[in-house]
């Protein structure tokens, strides 16, 4: 839902330039292997090294292509197997990427680059982490907004320039409160 606010209602008004990163669960929480948890986090996981594959072909474009893709898929179409070729093939990239789902040699590279988010918001924080410079052109990232629907454009912006300036002030750590709602993905983008 973060994604889908972010794309649809800041990124054209606040004129931002996103650069997509992958953050592993399944790294990240290291579930037990017979848990209900693992199975969807190892197969995300598994999408994350198709991901930089077609980063290294296809840029940061091609991520957030498959990304919304994937997004379509197990979102919306509550789709849980779908082949990750005919994921690729849908949006026009190479279906050879595929062949990544299988390959831990990608898990380094994931790591590396989710290690990077970490290190800026920390350790005890989940996904989604939003980067950005402050005032003093330093990188900070902050863990959220969480969200369970896209807001209007105009709550969208207050949200938006709200949280960057949150993150701009020396000393802010977090706000929250209990989520009470699942999340409403809206029509299929």
């Amino acid at each position: 839902m973060t994604a889908r606010w972010v794309v649809d209602e800041v990124a054209p008004a606040r004129d931002l330039n996103i650069t997509w990163q992958p953050i592993s669960l399944l790294e990240k929480n290291q579930p037990a292997t017979d848990s209900e948890y693992y199975a969807p986090v190892a197969r995300s996981h598994k999408h994350l090294r198709v991901m930089e594959s077609v980063r290294t072909t296809d840029g940061n474009d091609g991520v957030f292509k498959l990304y919304w893709e994937l997004g379509r898929r197990n979102h919306h179409d509550q789709d849980r197997t779908f082949d990750v070729a005919d994921a690729l093939a849908a949006v026009g990239l190479d279906t050879s990427h595929a062949a990544a789902f299988d390959e831990e040699s990608w898990d380094a590279e994931i790591a590396k680059r989710m290690g990077v988010g970490l290190e800026l918001a920390g350790t005890d924080i989940g996904t989604p982490i939003i980067a950005f410079d402050n005032d003093d052109e330093e990188r900070v990232a902050l863990f959220g907004p969480v969200i369970t629907r896209v807001p209007t454009t105009e709550q969208s912006l207050r949200l938006w320039d709200a949280f960057i300036d949150m993150g701009k002030i020396p000393g802010f750590w977090e706000v929250k409160r209990t989520r009470t709602e699942r999340p409403e993905f809206g029509e299929r983008p």
